[in-house]
């Protein structure tokens, strides 16, 4: 059997929540000159742990849906996958690309064209000139910007932004995919357009790992389940033997 594509091992996340004086204290050392001390004293700061000893494997096609209420550490899971945050503790081993739809606005220049967001975006996934060049109409025509392609994304609609960053955002392939949500994007008439792209992006993936509030989608999707609750993991294994008290009503 050849090794899990993703596999978490007794992972932690604990970060300090500073209070007003501590966080004021915090700044000020900052903007000291060099020489400063950061200042704070042990009353001020309060450790959250947000993640506690999660473990799991995925293997070749495992759709994973991750389900808890508000609070219960999904996205916070998610951004330590995707590299977001360095685990306290414990071991995350991903074999292959991570494609991660956490932010789907993180890295655009809203100065840029929407050309040159398209190279910039192009470019920190690791394509060159030629791939880019490639590409660049077919992303251009799928976000509708026609005309509005080489004006500066500032003046750009809501609507019209969001199908680009939409676009950017499923323009890459990956092995392993993190979603924070279903993706939609734009006005009714592109609804469409993002449902079959969503499911394509879906089925090229090695592992999807999903978190969404509607259970019925995860049901649809996925072929296993992980439930957290207050970061700790109550289920995780294949959705059929998920227990009726955490199927969500």
């Amino acid at each position: 059997m050849s090794a899990p594509l993703v596999s978490l091992d007794h992972v932690g996340l604990v970060y300090p929540i500073y209070s007003v004086r501590a966080q004021s204290l915090r700044h000020a050392a900052i903007n000291l000159a060099v020489g400063g001390r950061l200042l704070k004293g042990s009353n001020d700061v309060i450790h959250v742990k947000a993640l506690n000893n999660v473990t799991f494997k995925l293997n070749e096609g495992d759709r994973l849906g991750l389900v808890g209420h508000n609070g219960s550490g999904k996205t916070t899971l998610l951004k330590v996958l995707a590299g977001v945050y360095e685990p306290s503790q414990g071991s995350i081993n991903v074999r292959g690309q991570i494609s991660s739809m956490l932010d789907i606005s993180h890295g655009v220049d809203w100065e840029a064209t929407g050309v040159d967001n398209i190279k910039i975006m192009s470019r920190l996934r690791g394509l060159r000139g030629r791939e880019i060049r490639e590409r660049m109409d077919g992303i251009i025509d799928f976000s509708e910007l026609g005309g509005y392609a080489d004006l500066p994304m500032k003046t750009y609609s809501a609507g019209m932004a969001t199908r680009l960053m939409f676009t950017l955002a499923t323009s890459f392939s990956s092995d392993v995919l993190i979603l924070d949500e279903w993706l939609g994007a734009g006005d009714a008439a592109f609804l469409h357009k993002v449902a079959e792209r969503m499911d394509s992006i879906v089925a090229q993936a090695r592992v999807l790992i999903l978190a969404s509030h509607n259970f019925s989608l995860l049901d649809a999707t996925c072929n296993k389940l992980l439930v957290l609750d207050k970061g700790s993991v109550v289920y995780f294994g294949p959705k059929e033997d998920l227990p009726d008290e955490l199927r969500p009503s």
